[in-house]
């Protein structure tokens, strides 16, 4: 059985009550231990040390919007240079040839590398399911039980094809009975309620141009009846709002309250094209809201309002979204972007480290619902972040936790999930990452060309 762990005299840390670290013991966070003191609640006989005074620590970055798939087309040629609505277009047709296999290589690849950048928590959104992916959920659920990452794995659906007036070809879209069955069975054989959950599972139709009225309604029923938290892309682009306007005579957060999807238990990819307005109405409503900075660049879609909807009361995470239109899974650089894109909105006093580093662990944790991850805090999970400051790009760094992400960090030295090393030195053990690799590759290549 391990040990109490005293993790001892961090460099930095993301808690100024335990600048002299933090004991864990089994899962959570036993023990606040402030600075020159040592730890009152085990005797240091009992204790394992390790010792931190190289490492930033944080909390286990969460990530609340992802498409694990999608890193088999990154820097896709079809797809190059392009707004949402095209991009999605010119991909679709090349997504639609998924198989089992290359969906179970793209989640183990996308997990691995959102480990390495130091995230403990990941949310994927999957709405693929051409007719060899029936059991696509099922498939990401053995990646993430491979891993040991705590996920929140969302079924994602689209049931308005090209012949209905959505965006997605025929093949990718499926009948509405077969999705909220699949989605009943899903929440009964993985969704786990208690505290430290390691696997949760929500409803995820796509977006307001991919499914009916009746599934978004029906889809808000059964999370309601399972108390499942409700998840969709929203307001990420105007053409996006230009085809609520036409298809429903909406805005896109007056149909999200039309077809009851304003509420607490609810949170947005996006979230750019809102006005002062609809800010105000979601923050009373408490809809939490992804940031995605990244992708909102590469598909030139906006920069989101992120300071006003916390503000207005809505929590605010991060995303690092699919590997299609980032082009990558590395948590801790999109909390840099996060903070520098939202410079371009807000003074530099107003958009601080603190505040990316904020939307990463506590806001994303606050999306999903949870108040056992995201924090340093007694009693919470210990998933912890390890960054070492020993690269060329840190030397002459004065403060270590602002130099995580003014210098660029990228890569996690240790993390632990649930009071286990799941990545050590830089690596995550049992894992033959060359293999992965070479077989990603391989998959990717043969999904491009087909």
């Amino acid at each position: 059985m391990q040990k109490p762990i005293w993790i001892k005299n961090p460099l930095a840390i993301l808690n100024n009550k335990c600048a002299g670290g933090l004991v864990v013991k089994d899962n959570t966070i036993l023990e606040l231990i402030g600075l020159g003191e040592s730890p009152k609640s085990i005797s240091l006989s009992d204790l394992d040390i390790f010792d931190a005074s190289q490492h930033v620590v944080i909390p286990g970055l969460i990530n609340t919007h992802h498409h694990f798939y999608q890193t088999l087309t990154r820097a896709c040629p079809v797809a190059l240079n392009k707004p949402l609505f095209p991009w999605l277009q010119s991909l679709y047709p090349v997504w639609a040839r998924l198989t089992p296999k290359m969906l179970a290589s793209a989640s183990r690849l996308a997990l691995a590398e959102l480990m390495l950048s130091g995230c403990s928590t990941a949310a994927d959104h999957h709405y693929l399911f051409p007719a060899p992916l029936s059991d696509a959920i099922d498939i990401q659920v053995e990646a993430v039980k491979e891993l040991g990452i705590r996920a929140h794995l969302t079924r994602g659906s689209m049931s308005l094809g090209e012949d209905q007036g959505g965006l997605p070809p025929q093949s990718t879209v499926q009948n509405e009975q077969t999705i909220l069955d699949d989605s009943r069975r899903l929440i009964q054989e993985y969704h786990q309620t208690e505290d430290g959950a390691f696997l949760q599972v929500a409803l995820a139709p796509c977006s307001p141009f991919s499914v009916s009225t009746d599934l978004m309604q029906a889809s808000a029923e059964l999370a309601s009846e399972y108390d499942v938290r409700l998840h969709t892309h929203l307001a990420e682009t105007h053409d996006e709002t230009d085809f609520c306007l036409k298809m429903f005579g909406l805005r896109p957060v007056d149909y999200l309250e039309k077809v009851g999807w304003l509420s607490s238990n609810v949170w947005l990819a996006h979230g750019i094209h809102f006005n002062d307005e609809e800010i105000a109405r979601l923050g009373k409503a408490k809809v939490g809201i992804t940031h995605c900075p990244s992708s909102n660049m590469v598909l030139s879609s906006g920069i989101c309002r992120t300071l006003e909807l916390e503000k207005a009361g809505c929590p605010v995470g991060l995303g690092v979204d699919g590997s299609a239109s980032n082009d990558g899974s590395n948590l801790i650089q999109e909390v840099r972007q996060a903070m520098l894109i939202g410079r371009l909105l807000y003074d530099a006093n107003e958009m601080t480290h603190h505040s990316a580093l904020r939307f990463a662990t506590q806001g994303s944790a606050d999306c999903l619902g949870r108040g056992d991850i995201g924090r340093l805090d007694v009693g919470a999970q210990a998933d912890i972040a390890f960054f070492k400051l020993d690269e060329m790009r840190f030397s002459g760094a004065g403060d270590p936790l602002a130099a995580l992400l003014l210098c660029g960090a990228h890569k996690a030295d240790h993390l632990m999930i649930g009071g286990q090393w799941r990545v050590k030195n830089g690596e995550i053990p049992n894992l033959d990452i060359d293999a992965l690799l070479a077989e990603h590759h391989q998959l990717g290549q043969e999904l491009q060309q087909l």
